[in-house]
């Protein structure tokens, strides 16, 4: 069985080919810069083999047809034909509360993402786009929404629900949703086999560390808090996103004459490390490298970096009831030995103890970089959020 993921933004299409009896990758790559006059492709082969051009394509389904021809060209194709794609399994950011498992698409679950676009209007309309133009482009073959929000719906209304007027939220559905969760879904699958046990026994702290940033709180293999809320910008301080904040600071933006949409722009695309390290860019490798050149202001976003995360592992201990491990993954989790070492040495009163050897030494790699007497484990586990899509949609077109 193949299966396609397709993970569709508004201005890129990546896309991923596995196939499934030994969860092989067949071949992966994407397009950027759609919309612009010089969209690009990047198809690579697990062989090291890579194509590269800018082709001119106006739409996600124009995106999605050249792919199907690299697919399944003669010379560089890894497929003589699109008819051995079993299903395709889509990211899809927004289900909103209608939506609380992966599901295959249909014209009813288009119109829930549809009816969500203004819960994730940067997300939601490309991620449909996808999904179109790929059953244009294969028709009859199934194609499974695996929604970011479902891994969090069981948090308890506590947890969720902001202390607003609560019509509020049964009219416009305002509440905390959650993101990343395929990612943190797949981490706490890949831990607990890690751990040997269960997933229903496990109980641990899983922080994805990126561009984007979130962390959750996982008691009994389900979520009970998440940092991320009615969007993405909730939460940990980010590449460019603001994370937590006083509400009255939007408000104050817009009194010295911000429109919604500027200060949208500000707090979702010029804030967090981009804006407070003022360097040029969100990268935590070239925050750490100007801190280290004792530039002051880079010094400073990486340590409000590092105190958010502390501040909410503190939280989340304490709601887990102690847990088995913290988990590090995403792009600086699992990579960023200095950001993990700055929050574990915070960790101490909970008797938290660091390996600096091991953490060294995981740098994109699973293990455990704790030392054998500490409190709970440590654990680095690289995450794969395509895999758990396939996976996701396997199942899902096998159930049908």
């Amino acid at each position: 069985m193949k299966v396609l993921v397709i993970n569709a933004g508004s201005s890129s299409l990546k896309f991923t080919l596995f196939a499934m009896e030994n969860e092989q990758v067949l071949a992966k790559g994407l397009f950027e810069r759609l919309g612009s006059d010089a969209p690009n492709l990047i198809y690579k082969r697990p062989d090291g083999f890579k194509f590269e051009a800018v082709i001119p394509v106006k739409d996600h389904a124009e995106a999605v047809s050249r792919i199907c021809e690299k697919l399944t060209d003669p010379e560089i194709g890894v497929i003589k034909s699109l008819s051995e794609i079993s299903a395709v399994g889509h990211r899809v950011l927004h289900g909103g509360e209608k939506i609380t498992a992966p599901m295959l698409i249909t014209p009813a679950v288009k119109d829930v993402i549809r009816e969500c676009f203004p819960l994730g209007p940067l997300h939601n309309p490309p991620n449909l786009a996808g999904i179109e133009a790929c059953e244009k482009a294969m028709a009859g073959v199934p194609n499974v929404g695996v929604f970011d929000t479902q891994f969090h719906q069981t948090m308890p209304p506590e947890a969720y629900l902001y202390a607003i007027p609560y019509e509020y939220y049964k009219q416009y559905g305002i509440r905390k949703y959650g993101f990343h969760g395929t990612s943190h879904h797949y981490v706490t699958l890949a831990t607990a086999k890690f751990l040997g046990q269960k997933p229903e026994d496990t109980d641990i702290i899983t922080c994805h560390l990126g561009n984007g940033c979130s962390m959750a709180a996982i008691k009994n293999g389900k979520v009970i808090d998440t940092t991320m809320g009615l969007t993405p910008l909730e939460g940990l301080m980010m590449g460019t996103r603001s994370g937590d904040m006083d509400p009255a600071a939007v408000l104050r933006l817009v009194e010295v004459g911000h429109t919604a949409k500027e200060v949208d722009t500000i707090l979702n695309k010029k804030s967090g490390l981009y804006g407070v390290g003022g360097i040029g860019t969100g990268d935590m490798r070239d925050m750490l490298a100007a801190a280290d050149k004792g530039n002051e202001r880079a010094a400073l976003a990486v340590k409000m970096f590092v105190r958010r995360i502390v501040k909410y592992l503190g939280a989340y201990y304490v709601l887990v009831g102690k847990p088995q491990a913290i988990v590090f993954t995403g792009g600086i989790g699992e990579y960023s030995f200095e950001i993990r070492k700055m929050v574990m040495d915070q960790l101490g009163p909970l008797g938290l103890k660091i390996d600096d050897v091991r953490n060294n030494e995981c740098f994109g790699k699973q293990g455990v970089i704790s030392t054998p007497d500490s409190a709970f484990k440590v654990i680095v586990m690289p995450t794969d959020e395509e895999l758990m899509i396939a996976r996701t949609t396997k199942k899902i077109v096998s159930e049908k």
